[in-house]
């Protein structure tokens, strides 16, 4: 749904592991990525060191000789100001948007042909139901007009449907419109069964764009009824009941999840990304005032070419001189392997 990234990398850390995973996946998608080094205005910034691990974790990464000469911008989020050396930053953020309008080409759409548009995305509201998200790639979509829904999984099966609505985005806020252009993204409200990776093409020239496919959970734990003896007194909605319809409303939203019945009638085992995937879901469930249990988190293997695989993570671990040792120690009863030690920028 895009064609560049801004790659944001702190000037002070350098790139993270989670930089390290949403690089790989704009990589592979052989998307323009624009490395932006931010807070270029703490004391302890070093934009030298930052840009060489960049380059670096690019070169980790398997990245071609044009991806690995990637632009850079130094900027200052909370000041609002960026420039193309830490030196010489702007009043402003427009260097940083000229070397988006120079550096990212523009959508590669098909104007003059058939309606195709990509669900990459999908949202949800209580009253609109279902909402499909993603971008225009052939041809113009109106409201209420009637299409198609196909699937490249699937050839030759072809669904109806209607857009009963059509929003397209205006400051991160949804805005009603009666025609979105090929190039724009846009959501569509009216179609209960769409799925991410399916199009919406027009009747008469149903042909299916390249699906995507959605990450496989990695870690599951279960939820079930609070049955200690201090059950019923701090939460709202304590049943079974309570939870399931809870779980089903987050997976309209939540498409990386998985919920399945438990051992028990009371029990769910709800699987996600991670155990920060899951336990996002467990403290937004304990504010809207639901009760339950829940398990330690068990890891999901899978098996790969006829060898039994297991998720893995990466973690960087920051603490004085002192605890270095037990810090180790501890990974290590986990299986884990040290692969870089440095000293901080502080000593």
């Amino acid at each position: 749904m895009c064609d560049g990234v801004l790659l944001l990398v702190d000037s002070v850390e350098g790139p993270m592991p989670q930089t390290r995973f949403v690089t790989k996946k704009a990589l592979a998608l052989n998307k323009k990525v624009v490395v932006v080094v931010n807070k270029i205005d703490r004391p302890a910034a070093r934009p030298e060191w930052v840009v060489d691990s960049t380059f670096e974790l690019f070169m980790d990464l398997g990245a071609s000789d044009e991806q690995c000469d990637f632009p850079v911008v130094y900027a200052s989020g909370v000041n609002g100001i960026a420039g193309m050396s830490p030196d010489g930053l702007a009043d402003d953020l427009q260097p940083l948007f000229d070397t988006i309008v120079r550096e990212v080409a523009p959508p590669a759409v098909a104007f003059e042909q058939p309606l195709q548009l990509l669900v990459t995305n999908i949202d949800y509201d209580e009253h609109k139901g279902r909402i499909a998200i993603g971008r225009v790639s052939a041809g113009t979509i109106t409201k209420g007009a009637q299409l198609a829904i196909c699937s490249s999984l699937e050839p030759g099966k072809v669904r109806p449907g209607k857009v009963n609505e059509l929003f397209v985005y205006d400051n991160f806020s949804r805005v009603g419109v009666d025609e979105v252009q090929a190039g724009d993204i846009c959501a569509v409200t009216g179609i209960q069964d769409i799925g991410i990776g399916e199009t919406l093409c027009s009747k008469e020239s149903p042909v299916a764009l390249p699906t995507i496919k959605v990450e496989e959970p990695t870690v599951s734990m279960t939820f079930k009824v609070n049955t200690s003896p201090f059950a019923g007194k701090e939460g709202k909605y304590v049943t079974s009941r309570n939870i399931r319809d809870r779980l089903d409303r987050e997976l309209e939203r939540n498409l990386a999840m998985r919920v399945e019945p438990g051992e028990t009638a009371d029990a769910f085992v709800v699987s996600g990304r991670g155990t920060l995937h899951l336990g996002i879901l467990i403290e937004s469930m304990r504010r809207e005032g639901y009760e339950f249990e829940i398990g330690p988190p068990k890891v999901i293997t899978r098996e790969v070419d006829g060898a039994k695989c297991e998720p893995y993570e990466e973690a960087v671990v920051e603490v004085p001189e002192a605890y270095v040792g037990p810090v180790v120690e501890l990974f290590a009863q986990r299986k884990g392997e040290m692969q870089d030690m440095q000293p901080s920028i502080e000593g």
